[in-house]
């Protein structure tokens, strides 16, 4: 694809993002129930086009978490659909008033949401993506185009022309989903340096992919940055519930950006817990600090690499540390600012790690698997951001909408 012809797809998705900012809650719903019904329609077609993509991907020695990310089911399908039905039944926040009020001059100030434009989303493997990113786009108001990689076009060829005939279905432009095919390098770059067409580019991937959008972006990004997620079990942890939380937030679904990464331990409850976790985690490689391996001597050495390392894989870094502030100490130093957890029954250790920790989410007592936009209530998410400006955490409907003022006078001149 030249950078003439992506330009002139950008230009059909500007076109179309007019249209869909002023879009009905309506029609937007329609559309986001016709395209779940045409995926569930076309299932077999999707099942096609991903096992074509599978195949390559062996091929070409991909390992089993890029097989887990790129492989679709049927209850994965449903999934997705599902997800676009969820979204249609979340409340439409465009036109939200989130503040203002009367001016002494008599100016009427509202702020309220509005869609951010054109949102481009490049990203790695998963097609749900795809249908994710489109579908809240669309209920935002905004023209989404979407950029995967080469190991999943088949796939997103196939969802896109779903969510393109729901859209066109419910008599909005289906250019409101616009898939860039050409997934070289060079088109990957200038899709990044669209100005005056993406308004907000979000990249889904490894460090690799979040490295280069940092190095050549030109628009406006907001960063799903890597998830090496800490769990730490405090002194005063019941280590029944801190065994079960760790072993789901590590093997529930180790490919994914907020599974565990790495275990840490207080030194005064190390010595019963850690027997108990190396067991529960049979096979998943453990690598720990000394005095880690003092009591699990089976464990293998960890460096420093390891424990800023998200492994996405069934492979868990583990610390002992001597209390609270080593343990946050030790997040500040290794940690993404993505997702952490602590494990304890004091109620002081919970709200210092609350405020202390800088990460997009802190949980109690709780799995680190459950920072996802589902699980939060948001609908499906487009991503977990892991920057602090405009969005932070699970990006939903109302992180893809900015504010904008509307100023109502009746002929008002500034002196």
């Amino acid at each position: 694809m030249t950078t003439a012809a992506l330009e002139d797809l950008g230009r059909r998705a500007v076109g179309a993002s007019r249209v869909l900012a002023g879009a009905s809650t309506a029609a937007k719903d329609q559309a986001l129930r016709l395209s779940a019904e045409l995926l569930e329609q076309r299932a077999a077609e999707v099942l096609s086009a991903n096992a074509e993509d599978l195949s390559r991907a062996r091929a070409e020695g991909a390992g089993d978490t890029q097989l887990d990310r790129l492989g679709l089911s049927e209850d994965r399908i449903g999934s997705m659909a599902e997800g676009l039905r969820q979204v249609a039944g979340l409340p439409d926040p465009v036109g939200e008033v989130v503040g203002g009020g009367l001016r002494p001059n008599g100016l009427r100030v509202e702020r309220v949401r509005a869609p951010l434009g054109v949102v481009g989303i490049i990203y790695e493997n998963r097609p749900n993506v795809t249908s994710d990113a489109g579908g809240l786009c669309l209920k935002a108001g905004n023209a989404t185009m979407l950029r995967g990689s080469s190991s999943a076009l088949e796939s997103n060829r196939v969802v896109a022309g779903a969510l393109r005939d729901g859209l066109a279905k419910a008599g909005l432009p289906a250019d409101g989903v616009v898939l860039v095919e050409d997934t070289s390098r060079e088109a990957a770059v200038a899709f990044m340096q669209l100005e005056g067409v993406v308004d907000c580019l979000i990249p889904r991937g490894g460090h690799s992919l979040i490295e280069a959008v940092r190095r050549h972006a030109t628009v406006p990004v907001v960063i799903d940055g890597d998830g090496n997620c800490h769990v730490y079990v405090d002194a005063s942890a019941d280590l029944d519930m801190a065994l079960a939380i760790v072993v789901n937030a590590k093997t529930q679904r180790p490919g994914v950006c907020n599974a565990a990464e790495s275990l840490l331990v207080h030194r005064q409850v190390a010595e019963a817990f850690l027997p108990r976790a190396a067991e529960a985690l049979e096979g998943v490689e453990l690598v720990g600090d000394e005095r880690a391996r003092a009591v699990v001597p089976s464990m293998g050495v960890a460096t420093d690499e390891d424990f800023a390392t998200e492994f996405l894989a069934l492979k868990l870094s583990v610390g002992v540390v001597d209390d609270l502030e080593g343990a946050m100490a030790h997040i500040d130093r290794f940690g993404s600012g993505h997702s952490e957890a602590i494990v304890t029954a004091d109620l002081r250790s919970a709200e210092r790690f609350c405020r202390e920790v800088d990460a997009a989410a802190v949980v109690v007592n709780a799995s680190t698997r459950f920072v996802d936009g589902g699980e939060l209530g948001l609908g499906a998410e487009i991503g977990i951001s892991t920057q602090k400006l405009h969005a932070r955490g699970p990006m939903g409907l109302r992180e893809l909408t900015c504010v904008k003022y509307l100023v109502h006078g009746d002929g008002q001149v500034r002196r």
